[in-house]
């Protein structure tokens, strides 16, 4: 098959290299260039430095909604887009100009988490199966026929870390098993089934932040969820803290939510129903850390409250 290949970061870039080996991948479209660190360096995408190494054309539209793009598509002219986080929506006139269609990869088990951050949510909100779904695309949010599946059982320490990296791997391979089995015709679009349908939002410094009246499982799950990015986070003295990792604690006292109630050589917060012990952690300005090393160096009392 003649491939375009979309995608921007670094969970694109195995299956972009799975491609290139089994197929014609005559063109890679990712986003534009942007400033990144401190020093504000250009920065390329995780897609484009594999492109620029394989010597593959690169397309960085910063719009697809005002039908230039069609030069590109009549230049190239791909039997089949794959998109794999791409970053731009697809106008109408793109997802109809290849005759095999446009094909996304979608890091869940849809129409479960449909929307931006469907890894981070789906530990986030405990879920025990994962998993990615191929789909022929159409204009709504995640919303087109399902092509095929592959699920992933998700251990009860995962971070989306961990997941992202499976999802990396197993993404690839199903790619390829999606694109054999259109090309040879022996796979049954199947729609989606909206009524069962949840949403994945964007994340945002709000529902990334920790709500200490919240249960330790959920506490624990969301910091999970947002382990390695872009992290669960809450106030100490002023300053964002950030978590890495938490685990249930034994304590019995009532204690008022994100009251600390234990710093020696462990920080223990209180929660909605009994106290986590923050692991790992980040203060603003600061490395990443185990909390007992951080607790040798910065004093933190009992009673002090987290927000």
């Amino acid at each position: 098959m003649r491939i375009m290949f979309m995608g921007t970061p670094e969970i694109a870039v195995s299956c972009f290299e799975a491609l290139t080996k089994k197929h014609e991948v005559c063109c890679v479209v990712t986003k534009t260039d942007k400033p990144k660190g401190r020093g504000k360096a250009i920065a390329f995408s995780a897609v484009k430095e594999k492109a620029l190494q394989k010597g593959i054309d690169i397309i960085q539209p910063t719009t697809l909604k005002d039908g230039r793009f069609i030069e590109v598509l009549e230049k190239y002219k791909p039997d089949v887009i794959v998109v794999v986080a791409f970053g731009l929506i697809l106008p109408k006139y793109v997802l109809d100009y290849p005759r095999f269609g446009c094909i996304n990869l979608h890091v869940s088990l849809l129409p479960k988490y449909r929307g931006a951050a469907p890894i981070q949510w789906c530990i986030a909100r405990g879920e025990k199966v994962g998993g990615i779904t191929t789909m022929l695309m159409d204009e709504g949010l995640d919303t087109g026929d399902i092509l095929l599946k592959s699920e992933v059982l998700i251990t009860p320490e995962m971070t989306a870390g961990e997941l992202h990296d499976i999802y990396c791997e197993r993404g690839a391979d199903l790619l390829l098993e999606t694109l054999d089995r259109l090309e040879k015709g022996t796979i049954t679009p199947e729609k989606q089934d909206d009524s069962a349908h949840t949403y994945a939002p964007m994340l945002t410094n709000d529902n990334t932040r920790i709500n200490w009246s919240d249960t330790a499982e959920n506490i624990i799950n969301l910091v999970r969820g947002m382990n390695p990015y872009p992290t669960a986070h809450t106030v100490l003295s002023g300053k964002k803290l950030k978590v890495y990792h938490c685990h249930k604690a034994e304590y019995n006292g009532n204690a008022k939510a994100g009251t600390v109630v234990s710093a020696d050589g462990a920080l223990i917060v209180a929660c909605g129903d009994g106290a986590v012990s923050i692991d790992e952690l980040a203060l603003e300005g600061k490395k990443r850390m185990r909390t007992a090393d951080f607790l040798r160096g910065y004093k933190v009392g009992d009673g002090t409250v987290l927000g």
